[in-house]
This record gives structure tokens, sequence and C-alpha cells, in this order.
């Protein structure tokens, strides 16, 4: 595999991966965010917004320096014989979890925050279970949101640069990501390469965009007419 491909097929895993990730993780988060009235629930809605606001070195910085020999999380890894996780693949994608995380919570918090609260009581009284009732009329109702979370996370990974240069560096086949990777070629003057990229980029971008657009409306289309 050519060093190119090698960058973009690391690039797609690594979007592919947090993605998975963080459906799983941001799902309770965001239900939770939705439906709560806890003290605590809008400290917890800044905490997740964070990356929104932060730029990318602020955080990669302090990700950095949490992972590092010295940090918590550095010891902790060390101590399980685990060694550190800056300039690797699992460090990219716990960095990325991080980064990516209000793109996958706020969409699903929005959708969740609109779920009728007469269905989930007509289902409690039919003795469904919590869990039933959110596999079996929330997650049907939240589609949409599910769809949009997924989408903008996964895109918003592919693009990222700031966090993913502090933490993964640039090692081609196991860090070298492409939005890195671009930055490189436009370094040494390579701007044919860094177009091949850049326009793959940003071609793939539309399309992914437009077919979550395309999706959506016909799923709110189907809600409406149903």
């Amino acid at each position: 595999m050519s060093p190119e491909w090698q960058t973009v097929w690391l690039t797609l895993k690594l979007a592919g991966i947090t993605t998975a990730l963080l459906m799983v993780i941001g799902t309770p988060i965001a239900w939770w965010l939705a439906r709560s009235n806890h003290w605590l629930r809008q400290p917890v809605a800044a905490i997740v917004a964070l990356p929104l606001v932060l730029p990318p070195t602020v955080l990669g910085f302090y990700l950095l320096l949490l992972m590092g020999p010295e940090g918590i999380v550095g010891t902790l890894t060390k101590t399980l014989g685990l060694g550190t996780l800056p300039f690797t693949f699992a460090g990219l994608v716990i960095a990325s979890v991080i980064y990516s995380l209000p793109f996958t919570v706020q969409p699903l918090q929005n959708v969740f925050s609109t779920v009728n609260e007469r269905m989930l009581e007509v289902a409690a009284t039919l003795r469904a279970s919590p869990l039933d009732r959110f596999f079996s009329v929330v997650i049907p109702l939240a589609r949409p949101g599910f769809l949009t979370a997924a989408v903008l996370t996964f895109a918003h990974t592919l693009g990222e640069f700031g966090v993913v240069l502090m933490i993964g560096g640039n090692i081609p086949g196991e860090t070298r990501v492409l939005s890195v990777a671009i930055y490189d070629h436009v370094e040494t003057l390579e701007y044919a390469k860094a177009h091949l990229l850049a326009g793959g980029m940003l071609v793939f971008s539309f399309l992914v965009l437009l077919t979550l657009y395309l999706i959506n409306g016909r799923l709110n289309n189907g809600n409406l007419k149903s």
C-alpha cells in the first residue's frame, strides 16, 4: 500500500472507531442531559461543549500532559504495563473521542428532548421496562438524530488537525492522518499532492453531508405523513 493510501486508510479507521465509540458513550450522556433536572446538568453540558470553543491546541496540550509519563492517565497506563498513549493510535482514538464528543451528544440531546413523554408512559403501562421503552419507543423516533450524530462525528473526526498533531505526531502508518499529510505537503511545496488529498476530502465531505440531508429529509417527511 502506498504511503498516501496508508494515510487515507488510517484516517478512515480513526473516524470509524471514534464514531462507533461515541455512539455508545454519547447516547446515555445525551439522554441524561435531555431528560434530567439534576443540578449537575448544566456543568456537564458545558464540559461536553468545551471542544466547540477551545482551540484544538489547548485541548491537545492538556491531553498530552494527562497522557504523558508524568500525567495521571500516563502513570496509570504505565502501571498497568500499557506504556504511554501519546504518539500511538490508541492515544489518537481517545483524543478524537473527547474532541468530537459534542458532535455526537448535541444532535442526540436535541432529538431526545422532543420524545413525547406520553408515549413513554403508555409503554410503561404495558409493563415495558425502561430499557424496552428506550429501544422500542425512543430509538425509532430518534433515528434522524442518530444519523446526524454519526455523520457529523465521522466527518468532524476526518478533518481534525491540532489535537491529532499534538497527541499523534506524524508517524507514517501509525498516526499520520490526512489533515497532517496535507499540512506536510504544503510545507514542502508539494501542492499537487496537497490538492489531491484536500480535494478528495472536500468532495467526500460534500457527498456525506448531501446524503445526510437527503436521508433526513425523507425520514422527516415519513414522520410527518405518519
